[in-house]
């Protein structure tokens, strides 16, 4: 009996945890954090709630864990959007990468971050908490980036970098809150080139 115990406690996973991270971030990003139940998740995920707790910990573990991912795969566009060379190049790719991933036909559209802030009631409020703390810091590499254009004269010295950045950063937001209402994707885009039209700037 002991034998078989420690058999069992030696035996590599059966599932790949990337994998099963991926879907549980699927399912977290259509149903938000409190929305994603636990049968849910490890139905999506191929794994017993054992298997679950043992690779990632609880629900809000495992939720942190998606994040990342949401972040590393889904949001890579940021860094690269930040390191353009003018203040309109960065609202370009920052409003393009958004609509890429709004209107893409392979993940839930509408934003992971702006479902689960809303959804979240006291119960959550740690993961709510942690969802406003990343976005400050996105946001505030966003104004710091847009701080520096205006001190390179890229757009007029009267336009706020804060007031640009609070801009940029509803439009995203607000098209991944119409996206996941259905919105048609040639509207997106018509809020993107109008968006660019009237940018303040080279």
């Amino acid at each position: 009996m002991e034998t078989q115990t420690q058999v069992a406690r030696g035996r590599p996973r059966e599932f790949d945890p990337e994998k099963a991270l991926s879907a549980a971030l699927t399912v977290f990003w259509r149903r938000g954090y409190e929305g994603a139940s636990m049968a849910e998740l490890t139905e999506a995920m191929g794994i017993t709630k054992p298997s679950l707790y043992a690779c990632f910990g609880n629900k809000e573990s495992l939720f942190r864990k998606a994040l990342d991912l949401y972040e590393r795969d889904k949001l890579c566009y940021v860094k690269t959007a930040l390191e353009a060379p003018t203040a309109k190049g960065v609202a370009e790719r920052l409003l393009r990468g958004s609509l890429a991933i709004q209107t893409g036909t392979t993940d839930p559209h509408g934003c992971l971050g702006v479902i689960s802030t809303v959804a979240c009631a006291g119960e959550a409020e740690s993961i709510r908490d942690e969802v406003i703390a990343r976005r400050a810091s996105s946001d505030a590499a966003l104004l710091a980036r847009l701080e520096r254009a205006r001190d390179e004269g890229d757009f007029p010295a009267t336009i706020e970098p804060q007031a640009l950045a609070t801009y940029l950063s509803t439009m995203t937001q607000g098209m991944a809150v119409q996206a996941s209402a259905g919105m048609a994707q040639a509207l997106l885009e018509q809020l993107v080139e109008t968006t660019l039209a009237v940018w303040p700037g080279k």
